[in-house]
């Protein structure tokens, strides 16, 4: 005789076991599906294995991606062996050390500062200039002032040995940027590149999603080794060093930043992961954006892009070999990656 009762019971025992198959099956699925990978950060070139373990200290702990890129991009801007960002890094043509930073948040918030002086870490100014002031940008001698104002200490940004790697570059005075210099040692034939160095000028890019899934970016840099003075690339101007969409993505560049303002890179990227593009099929319709219009520019400079969606899928595409990014999630702490490139 058919039981009514015991037949929604069963079915109910059914839906539930059923149910919790399902999650446990989705926990060992790659990205690509529904399941989102989180909380996760990455950053441009090899040196952001290290800048990545210090965001992952915030992320790991439940802490806002806000924070986390912030915490991250600390530690290249405090290297001074690394003279592509902030502390050591080369300076102008001038002998000046001038930094630009911009940083973004879930909610669409920014703030960046733009050949900024004397100030160890360029992009927590940037994050004041977001949270303390009406504006986006300060540049110059008054982000300077703002930065004292906030509290930051005045020091000097120029080391000896940047100092000496300046000295011998006015020698020629021949400005020529190198193709993918964080990779290259230091050799006669490139007397602006400092001896036992493999980082110059560039640029840290940092994107990262908490365990809340929502998103924010960072990026930092000295800029072009011996650039004219109060020459300001991509790396301070949101949507193209640096874009965040905490629907769809963030996006983040390295390399000759006058190519990529033209572009408006980064929100580019965004936008066609808006339209369903992966990271990197994004990031690479964003490097041949800049090739169709500039194919004899583009064979001698070095653009990458680097994204992340909000499913914590993430990619890179470079005009160039030679490349890289780092990854840190819950699988992989220090995981460097070879971008693919057009060349």
């Amino acid at each position: 005789m058919f039981n009514r009762r015991k037949f929604l019971k069963a079915s109910a025992l059914s839906t539930a076991l059923l149910a919790i198959g399902k999650k446990s099956i989705a926990n060992t699925l790659p990205s690509s599906t529904n399941v989102i990978n989180k909380p996760i950060v990455i950053s441009t070139w090899d040196f952001g294995v290290a800048a990545n373990a210090d965001a992952w200290k915030v992320l790991s702990k439940n802490g806002r991606a806000l924070d986390a890129v912030e915490q991250g991009v600390w530690v290249p801007e405090a290297d001074e062996s690394n003279q592509s960002v902030g502390y050591g890094g080369l300076p102008d043509r001038d002998g000046k050390v001038t930094l630009d930073a911009c940083i973004m948040d879930e909610l669409g918030n920014c703030g960046a500062v733009l050949a900024l002086e004397h100030i160890l870490h360029p992009i927590s100014v940037a994050r004041k200039v977001m949270e303390k002031t009406p504006h986006v940008m300060l540049a110059g001698d008054g982000a300077l002032q703002f930065a004292l104002e906030q509290g930051f200490k005045k020091i000097n940004l120029l080391t000896p040995a940047s100092e000496k790697a300046w000295k011998e570059w006015l020698k020629t005075a021949k400005y020529e940027p190198v193709i993918n210099i964080e990779n290259k040692l230091y050799d006669k034939a490139a007397p602006n590149k400092l001896p036992g160095n493999k980082y110059n000028h560039d640029t840290i890019g940092m994107i990262a999603m908490d365990a809340q899934g929502n998103l924010s970016g960072a990026c930092t840099t000295s800029g072009m080794a011996y650039k004219l003075h109060g020459r300001i690339g991509d790396s301070p101007i949101i949507g193209a060093g640096l874009y965040i969409d905490n629907e769809i993505g963030g996006a983040t560049s390295t390399g000759v930043g006058e190519e990529v303002v033209r572009n408006v890179g980064s929100f580019l990227v965004v936008e066609l992961m808006r339209q369903g593009y992966s990271p990197e099929e994004a990031c690479k319709e964003a490097v041949m954006r800049i090739i169709k219009k500039k194919p004899e520019t583009a064979k001698n400079i070095q653009v990458g892009f680097l994204a992340l969606n909000k499913k914590g899928e993430y990619g890179a595409y470079a005009i160039q070999k030679g490349f890289s990014y780092a990854v840190c999630d819950s699988q992989k702490q220090d995981l460097v990656i070879k971008g693919k490139s057009y060349y």
